[in-house]
């Protein structure tokens, strides 16, 4: 016990034991208990095209996930490379400067009954393993983040959670956003493609904000 006190304070001292620790414990004792499975996480993470998707978008937040209880621990469902379930503290962790918020659906008591939230899930998990869509197109066949959590809810509630905008809406004047644009789309974007993007979920009038990492 002595020793790891003593790794513990060494690691302290060279900054290699960050506050992502102390503040996803702090988190855990005051808010897990608040959570619900369907509740959606909000993040802009530290991915090399987060930049990009918040200038296009004109929005804080770049990705976003399903909160989900699996072997009674909080996991996240989510897609990235591959689509996958991830623990609740790495995904926190994955995020720029690990800033987060939950908001769940305003008439949650009423919509996700325990056999919906079922539904949620199996769904949700019948696109483990599929490809990042990077292209952004409105098939099954990859997937990016806010298209999951959308296809999730609209499948199994009716709702849908945010606008769906022709990318020819979204914001292609900045170098960064160019640049990502001409690597996967050369010299012609296809504007009239559908598209949901996270900080269209995250201003959607069914959510509401029930945590964020201010809260602790």
């Amino acid at each position: 016990m002595r020793k790891v006190f003593i790794i513990v304070l060494a690691l302290l001292a060279s900054g290699v034991v960050t506050s992502t620790f102390t503040n996803f414990e702090s988190f855990k004792k005051k808010n897990t208990l608040e959570l619900k499975e369907g509740d959606l996480i909000f993040q802009s993470s530290n991915a090399g095209q987060s930049r990009a998707i918040q200038l296009a978008t004109h929005s804080k937040y770049s990705h976003v996930g399903m909160l989900i209880k699996e072997n009674n621990e909080w996991m996240v469902l989510e897609a990235i490379q591959p689509v996958c379930i991830s623990p609740l503290n790495q995904w926190i962790q994955r995020g720029d400067r690990e800033h987060f918020v939950i908001k769940r659906l305003k008439n949650h008591q009423t919509v996700l009954s325990p056999k919906t939230i079922n539904d949620m899930k199996s769904f949700g998990k019948s696109f483990l393993g599929k490809n990042y869509d990077i292209y952004f197109e409105w098939s099954d066949d990859q997937i990016y983040c806010s298209e999951l959590i959308w296809k999730i809810y609209n499948k199994t509630t009716g709702l849908e959670l945010g606008e769906l905008q022709p990318l020819k809406e979204f914001d292609f004047s900045h170098p960064i956003v160019q640049s990502i644009a001409a690597q996967r789309y050369g010299v012609t974007i296809p504007e009239n493609e559908m598209a949901i993007s996270p900080g269209a979920m995250f201003n959607s009038e069914l959510l509401q904000t029930v945590i964020s990492k201010n809260d602790f």
